[in-house]
């Protein structure tokens, strides 16, 4: 499989004249995989118990198992809150905000540069959440 970088992706889609071609000659590098199969990927490829994980989330275990499920599409703030659960990267989680349709974290926003933070520095949803609290932001759970 090629791999290309999304601006390289990008280029061609948008100097292409036809689609089709291009379709065909880059869907193996397309993301096909729904949030729920991508979650429990990272579940394996981890060694994390889910159980353990939505603990670690601090959100409804009904909630986060329809999640894993794919029965339900979480808020972009659960959806934080699960990723540092799990423990993923800082680039693990930027693809997964991707995939899901939200913006990745930006560093300039207040609110993201402090999740962000506490993402690379290992923090808990908790010590997260106090964090934004001292900085005025509006906590993740």
């Amino acid at each position: 499989m090629i791999k290309k970088d999304t601006s390289e992706m990008l280029a061609e889609l948008q100097s292409c004249s036809d689609f089709k071609s291009f379709h065909e000659s880059n869907r193996d590098i397309m993301i096909q995989k729904s949030l729920s199969e991508l979650l429990s990927e990272l579940i394996e490829i981890h060694g994390i118990k889910k159980a353990d994980a939505i603990k670690r989330a601090e959100i409804n275990e009904i909630y986060a198992y329809q999640i894993f499920s794919g029965k339900r599409v979480p808020e972009k703030k659960k959806l934080l809150n699960l990723c540092i659960g799990m423990e993923l990267s800082f680039e693990e989680i930027q693809s997964l905000l991707k995939v899901s349709g939200y913006a990745p974290l930006y560093p300039k926003n207040s609110f993201d540069c402090i999740i962000i933070y506490g993402i690379c520095k290992k923090m808990t949803v908790a010590e997260i959440n106090y964090l934004l609290y001292d900085y005025g932001e509006e906590t993740l759970s």
